[in-house]
């Protein structure tokens, strides 16, 4: 299983929003950057990642699952976008902030603090299990 990162700013689409798609999950569509774009392509069925809210926050504030392979996007006739869709899984305990991430010594390569403003990302296996830890649930 590989993991990931999914960046959202609440007042698009929140947490509580992914949450009320249930378990058929939400297309994530509308990214048109070539390197996430690129990550969404890598993902398997069943991978897991981290649900972020940018701007308002800056925190990790629950677990998703890639439910359906990457596919084009339906926000665009061009042929060069497509997306995963991801379902919900579950909040963190206790929300894990850009400042807790970038004062851990463990997190210092990881993506989210070097270049945050990539909206989908990798997380390393060790990243995983250290952020589940701060936010209070299992890897």
């Amino acid at each position: 299983m590989n993991f990931w990162l999914f960046k959202s700013e609440p007042d698009s689409w929140s947490w509580a929003d992914q949450l009320a798609k249930g378990a058929e999950g939400e297309e994530w569509a509308g990214v048109r950057n070539y390197q996430a774009r690129n990550n969404m392509r890598a993902m398997l069925i069943g991978d897991q990642g981290f649900f972020y809210h940018s701007n308002q926050g800056k925190e990790i504030v629950g677990i998703v699952e890639v439910c359906q392979l990457s596919a084009p996007d339906s926000t665009t006739d061009d042929p060069r976008w497509d997306c995963v869709h991801i379902r919900a899984l579950r909040p963190l305990a206790r929300p894990v902030t850009m400042e807790a991430c970038k004062a851990a010594p463990e997190l210092a390569k990881m993506v989210l603090v070097n270049n945050s403003r990539l909206s989908v990302q990798p997380v390393t296996a060790d990243e995983w299990q250290f952020v589940c830890a701060l936010g209070g649930v299992a890897p």
